[in-house]
């Protein structure tokens, strides 16, 4: 049956089967008789259509463009010219699998081409990320594939681009001038297209690389960037040192934030989507001596598994953690230093506790991850909505589960205090070295220790330690002066085997890839209550929980280094030796 050509406003918003009926694909009878089979089986209209033989994939392509209000573009016999092909990097033309079509330079203007309707979240991106004024059109699968695989196969790296830019001293002019830089210098900076394709560039590396933060710091004589990738800092190729101001300003304009403002400190968001996945930023500009230091966390969902399942708990702790979870009420604490993965354990235990019949709220700062079903609040000191007053507005919204993102202050831990007298389970944080050391330091704020033991359920210490690369991990026998840092004998291991990444391309000759968490659980018994309202030392409090079956941190790490899972060097700088 001929196709009949009409305008995409004409088919916006019809069902599938009216708009193929109206473009003169299928008759009537034939959507009848796909909606009789889809009666029986639940497929979609199109699908059962073209398997009855009555029109093909690329009709209901063309269907669900229009059905979108979109065009629909035949690309079996497009030419592309280098023009349009340069206007997007190949990261980003993989990433979000789209191709550009056209391209108007002066006006930003750009035409792309796709292969569902429903890949909107990269017209945002586009939008948000390279500052296009974006129309998107939808073609078939096919020959999207095959454009992307005739002109973007070769991908441009960070290097590439470095090298490209060296020579050129276009924003030269923007170098030490301090606060004197002129507002239309720094917009027009902002929006240059070579800054905006190699922060894109930039990005995309750092997302695929699983970084979790990308660092822009302006020295003396040099422009550095370095990624955070399992907790270690690695230097990339540095950007030429002229382009710094330029790139500042980029990420400034990303964030919402005063491109004019560079005497204070600034903090904003930019939220991207790459390869399907949600991707929020967190950025962080700090005026430094030489210019804007710019430090962008990244939080990748797809990287964070928030599942209790997989966070890395050994059985036996994992059933423990759940039963603390799931008290009444009462205070969970999990304590660590900064970039220990506390909040992605606690916010693993809210999905855990996320259900229509539980309210949970949270008070966060910032929030990192939003989660359906959780009532989350973002501290915000400039207007005094602290902790305390966030968690003082909790006890009239009737929750069950309330997470208290830190512990800071007296007033916070008073009222995490009230909430569970009150009835609620709370969650919370503290920056301590391990779990008995959390009692003394919730003494320090000033709390009274009877109601501690009235409410402290149980302490959960972790740390992160990198994991042995797979593709490069080799055996080896360590040596004394290794195993005397672990208090180990060889006569204490021996049998055991030992292993260790060799170093190769998948892990930046690093011999990791990846981490994993190390946990020490004290639950609260009779005994351990009576030495805190005895004031007992750490000391003394460590010796009881251990005796009465608490693995330490340092255990914990000892069982994954006989595992083959990390290498003693992880464990002994992410643990300390028990007295």
């Amino acid at each position: 049956m001929a196709m009949t050509t009409i305008t995409p406003a004409e088919l916006k918003g019809r069902k599938i089967g009216r708009v193929l009926t109206k473009m003169g694909v299928v008759t009537r009878e034939q959507v009848h008789e796909a909606l009789a089979v889809q009666k029986t089986r639940k497929a979609p209209l199109g699908q059962l259509l073209v398997e009855l033989g009555h029109c093909e994939d690329r009709d209901v392509s063309a269907a669900l463009a229009g059905q979108a209000g979109m065009e629909y573009l035949d690309l079996s016999q497009v030419d592309l010219p280098e023009s349009v092909i340069g206007a997007l990097p190949a990261e980003s033309v993989q990433a979000y699998q789209v191709v550009p079509i056209d391209y108007d330079e002066a006006g930003r203007k750009l035409k792309i081409a796709m292969k569902s309707p429903d890949n909107f979240r990269a017209v945002d991106d586009l939008r948000l990320l390279m500052g296009f004024n974006v129309t998107a059109a939808v073609a078939d699968a096919d020959a999207v594939d095959a454009l992307i695989s005739k002109h973007y196969s070769k991908t441009e790296s960070v290097a590439d681009m470095m090298g490209d830019l060296a020579d050129n001293e276009k924003f030269s002019s923007l170098q030490n001038r301090g606060q004197s830089i002129d507002l239309d210098e720094l917009k027009e900076a902002a929006e240059d297209n070579q800054v905006i394709k190699l922060l894109n560039l930039v990005l995309l590396q750092a997302i695929k690389d699983k970084a979790s933060d990308v660092h822009f710091e302006p020295f003396e004589d040099e422009f550095k960037m370095r990624y955070r990738i399992d907790g270690v800092l690695y230097e990339m190729v540095p950007p030429p040192k002229h382009l710094g101001p330029a790139i500042t300003s980029r990420v400034k304009v990303m964030a919402n934030l005063d491109i004019a403002e560079r005497r204070l400190p600034q903090d904003g968001r930019i939220e991207l989507t790459v390869g399907g996945n949600p991707v929020d930023l967190r950025v962080a500009v700090l005026p430094t001596l030489f210019g804007e230091s710019v430090v962008m966390r990244v939080l990748d969902r797809s990287n964070v598994e928030l599942n209790l399942d997989r966070i890395g708990f050994r059985e036996d702790d994992l059933e423990t953690f759940r039963g603390l979870i799931h008290q009444p009420n009462g205070i969970a604490v999990v304590t660590g230093p900064t970039g220990s993965g506390k909040t992605t354990t606690l916010y693993a235990a809210l999905a855990e506790l996320n259900d229509i019949e539980t309210k949970i709220l949270t008070a966060e700062d910032p929030v990192e991850y939003d989660i359906d079903g959780l009532c989350q609040c973002q501290v915000n000191e400039d207007v005094k909505l602290t902790f305390a007053r966030l968690l003082r507005s909790f006890l009239r919204q009737d929750p069950d589960v309330i997470l208290v993102g830190e512990i800071r202050d007296l007033e916070t831990a008073q009222i995490a205090v009230q909430a569970s007298l009150t009835g609620h389970l709370v969650l919370s944080t503290l920056h301590t070295n391990d779990a008995p050391s959390s009692i003394i330091r919730l003494v320090d704020l000033g709390m009274e220790p009877f109601l501690l033991t009235a409410t402290i359920e149980g302490i959960v210490a972790q740390r992160l330690v990198r994991t042995i690369c797979t593709r490069c991990k080799e055996e080896y026998s360590p040596t004394e002066e290794e195993l005397m840092e672990l208090n180990l004998r060889l006569e204490d291991v021996r049998g055991r085997t030992f292993f260790r990444g060799r170093g190769c391309d998948n892990c930046h000759n690093s011999g990791y890839k990846g981490r994993m968490a190390l946990f020490e659980i004290m639950m609260m018994d009779d005994t351990l209550r009576e030495m805190v309202m005895n004031e007992a030392s750490t000391a003394v409090l460590r010796e009881h929980a251990v005796r009465r079956g608490m693995r330490t941190l340092r255990e914990n790490g000892l069982l994954a280094i006989y595992e083959g899972l990390t290498t003693i060097d992880e464990v002994v700088r992410e643990t300390i030796v028990e007295e």
